[in-house]
């Protein structure tokens, strides 16, 4: 008996997600906050962790995480909130929920890579409509998509990712109101975003749904991602989820940095003044051809990404080579955005680099 003979045709295609070695590294490839809680914070959250019932299974519904995402974001109480193990959980959530024989997932190219990955493991048919040349939303592909593919569930990332760049609200807005299924928006990376966010529309889209994840925001670790949208949708959907998904300690760990939300808003306001210097330095050598970004990273391209991305990981310094992974980014490498001396250890590797 082999694998071949009873995994999904699908599946054994797929390549699994890799997540490069960073021991010893600079490690800007993940899009994390580097700051940690502050000290006196740490010390209070140990106490709380170290309080915590693990002998119990966490409460399913996460009632205090769900009040503490009301009160940091302003989540009004018309609507639910479903938590996940992560965006990652919620997106197979829904992609399971939907899967009917035939549906299809349909998102733009590029953009979060387990948009399709999942919807190959929830054997939905997934349709990519690839951006602009300048990673623009091409508004008239994507309706003329959605008319033709008829697409039971839509992800759009807000700002998205791996590009940086905000799309067009009022097209969004077009291509939501012309969808005949669900259409997420991912506001992911919403911290560094300088206030864009599709929350006030809700009111006005039966269809739409808005997902985040507080990973961007210095809470990387705990894995918790939350999905926001009218009561309808979201009980539907809180079947499909796994029960106990949200373990005790992210459960404490969250309802406490939750409640301190004005210092990860610091720090997420700190790595905007540095993705400013940073995209300056970019642009200032030679060679490089660097995006704009609106969320905590930069996208940017030079003439050999592979070599450049080499060596910069000779020099102890692990970004993102999205070389290959899709047409529109031949060439191009991710840099997340750093404490300082990170960005300084990056711009001098890179500079060497291409001196190199």
């Amino acid at each position: 008996m082999k694998p071949d003979q009873l995994i999904r045709p699908e599946i054994l295609a797929l390549s699994a997600y890799h997540v490069a070695d960073a021991a010893g590294m600079v490690k800007l490839d993940a899009m994390e906050n580097p700051y940690r809680l502050p000290d006196g914070l740490r010390g209070e959250l140990g106490a709380l962790l170290g309080d915590a019932a693990i002998n119990r299974y966490p409460d399913p519904q996460a009632p205090g995480v769900q009040r503490a995402l009301r009160a940091a974001f302003g989540i009004a109480p018309e609507y639910d909130i479903l938590l996940g193990n992560g965006s990652d959980e919620l997106i197979q959530i829904l992609a399971m929920a939907l899967a009917r024989p035939g549906a299809t997932l349909l998102a733009v190219e590029p953009s979060f890579v387990m948009y399709r990955m999942i919807a190959g493991f929830a054997g939905m048919r997934y349709v990519g409509v690839p951006l602009k040349a300048d990673f623009t939303l091409d508004e008239a592909a994507v309706l003329e998509a959605v008319e033709r593919e008829e697409p039971a569930l839509t992800f759009l990332a807000y700002p998205n990712n791996p590009t940086g760049n905000a799309f067009d609200r009022a097209a969004v807005e077009r291509i939501i109101a012309a969808s005949p299924g669900l259409v997420v928006v991912d506001e992911a990376y919403h911290a560094f975003a300088g206030g864009l966010s599709f929350l006030d529309a809700l009111a006005r889209f039966d269809n739409l749904l808005l997902m985040r994840t507080v990973s961007k925001l210095g809470l990387a670790g705990l894995r918790l991602g939350y999905l926001v949208g009218k009561p309808a949708w979201i009980g539907e959907f809180d079947k499909v989820r796994l029960p106990y998904n949200v373990n005790v300690l992210t459960q404490v760990a969250a309802r406490y940095a939750l409640s301190h939300v004005d210092v990860l808003e610091a720090q997420a306001a700190t790595l905007v003044g540095e993705r400013g210097s940073l995209f300056q330095a970019l642009s200032a050598l030679a060679g490089v051809e660097v995006f704009e970004s609106r969320a905590n990273f930069i996208l940017f391209r030079v003439s050999d990404a592979p070599r450049v991305f080499a060596g910069l990981k000779a020099r102890g310094v692990l970004i993102k080579n999205l070389h290959g992974g899709h047409p529109l980014l031949n060439h191009c490498l991710r840099v997340t955005v750093g404490a300082p001396e990170e960005n300084e250890a990056f711009l001098t590797a890179l500079a060497d680099e291409l001196d190199h």
